[in-house]
């Protein structure tokens, strides 16, 4: 088992999701899938690195076409149990860097909302965002979700006094980027690296949103939240999650392109 089979296996992400500072990750998410969605009157969705199917799942109880990779067995079992056979989904064992099952042009929305966490060198991430540029419809969207850097030198290496420790393992650079590798789990990207990517391939950036901003600094302050505190919270995140001043400072932020 891999670094990446052991923590999932382990690892309760769909109970993140379902907290309340995780909500605003994943209603901001839901919010711009539905956006994108609705330029067409039967999508065909495809999310690659599916997970335990928090996405991929919800959306095929909605009534959309959905195809849902997933490279870990343990997320992929979960995401079957929650599956009376009537929803439109196909549910398959599957790689982001090799999508070769999977014809060309075939989706109006392709989602990577976890594979780049997990992808430590330009070459993969180049592979998987092509991949994904390949079975997308022309004019069809690509979202993809990333993690960044600033969020974890502000609240892991100073916050929670880990920075002698990062230090002495050589894992920042001298402009302060952090380096990972997979027993690290998570690889941390700024703006300008999400904005070099998309350029090497026949797509534009229609948004880039953060979208969890500012709730995950306080974290416990938003899981005590009442109901109405808590709304009046997303309203606000609302109004600023597509400020491009603050989407560095965002612990994920969500890539909005379309092929063209």
């Amino acid at each position: 088992m891999n670094y990446l089979e052991e923590y999932y296996s382990t690892y309760d992400e769909e109970g993140r999701l379902l907290s309340r500072h995780g909500q605003v990750e994943y209603l901001t998410t839901m919010k711009y899938i539905h956006e994108c969605l609705a330029g067409f009157p039967e999508p065909a969705v495809l999310e690659v690195g599916a997970g335990t199917g928090r996405y991929s799942v919800t959306l095929a109880k909605q009534g959309y076409r959905v195809t849902a990779v997933e490279l870990i067995p343990h997320n992929l079992e979960l995401l079957r149990s929650k599956l009376d056979g009537s929803e439109p989904l196909t549910a398959i064992q599957g790689n982001a860097l090799d999508l070769s099952a999977l014809p060309d042009d075939a989706y109006d929305l392709t989602m990577l909302l976890g594979p780049m966490y997990h992808l430590y060198t330009r070459e993969d991430k180049v592979k998987a965002f092509s991949e994904a540029v390949r079975v997308t419809r022309r004019g069809g969207y690509i979202l993809t979700a990333y993690c960044m850097n600033e969020p974890t030198v502000i609240q892991y290496v100073f916050g929670l006094n880990h920075l002698h420790e990062v230090m002495g393992l050589n894992m920042l650079t001298a402009d302060w980027h952090c380096v990972s590798e997979p027993k690290d789990l998570f690889e941390l990207v700024r703006t300008e690296e999400i904005a070099s990517l998309d350029a090497e391939f026949p797509v534009e950036r229609i948004k880039l949103v953060a979208t969890d901003g500012a709730t995950n600094y306080k974290r416990e302050y938003i899981d005590a939240m009442d109901d109405d505190t808590f709304s009046k919270w997303m309203e606000y995140h609302f109004t600023i999650c597509e400020r491009q001043d603050l989407i560095g400072a965002s612990h994920h932020t969500l890539d909005i392109v379309r092929k063209i």
